[in-house]
């Protein structure tokens, strides 16, 4: 067994010991709009449940060289954000909002994606998601980094309103299969779900 310690470890190898660990990693394609009207659209696998009760769920975005992204930046002035659902139609589009553009172009352009009206938010979201979750933003917390700058920002939004296809639903539960999510790994590679098993909990 191999003992590492993480503190004299430089922050690209911690990075990829994590992300070659804690896999498979859902993701959220987030949508936020700043204060100049430009949507932005950013794919995130630090991201999973927080709470059902609220509906909690969390994202965390980190700081390049201590700098805010615009993700963080924007649900922070507006207090909204929408999360998606990144599946196998939507993976190809999600990357490309990976891209790193000036604040007054939105990654969208790079995409086919249209957008749609949001309900309880002024965010819109992205119509061709499958799930997508309109949330306010409870609470950011900077985290990490070190005495001179800041490593991420955790976003936790409060769900106000589902979105999902309508074919995926059923008796309250979610269509696992038909949803076809696509979770990261490390590096350029992603992973489909495999092999699925039941095992009881105990009582």
């Amino acid at each position: 067994m191999i003992s590492l310690n993480p503190e004299t470890m430089s922050e690209r190898d911690n990075y990829k010991f994590l992300v070659g660990s804690i896999i498979p990693r859902p993701i959220a394609l987030v949508t936020t709009l700043s204060n100049e009207g430009v949507i932005n659209a950013a794919p995130f696998s630090y991201f999973n449940i927080v709470s059902s009760n609220p509906p909690l769920l969390s994202v965390s975005v980190q700081r390049k060289a201590g700098i805010q992204k615009d993700t963080a930046r924007n649900a922070l002035e507006k207090g909204e954000l929408v999360i998606h659902i990144i599946d196998g139609d939507l993976v190809a589009g999600a990357n490309e909002t990976a891209a790193e553009l000036p604040l007054d172009k939105s990654e969208l352009e790079r995409t086919n994606f249209t957008i749609i009206e949001s309900e309880q938010i002024t965010v819109p979201g992205i119509n061709e998601a499958k799930v997508r979750f309109e949330c306010k933003l409870e609470r950011a917390i900077s985290l990490g980094g070190n005495d001179l700058e800041l490593g991420c920002d955790l976003l936790i939004g409060r769900v106000v309103r589902y979105h999902i296809e309508e074919s995926l639903y059923h008796e309250g539960r979610i269509d696992a299969l038909g949803l076809n999510p696509v979770a990261r790994l490390a590096g350029n590679n992603y992973s489909k779900l495999g092999e699925q098993f039941s095992i009881e909990r105990p009582k």
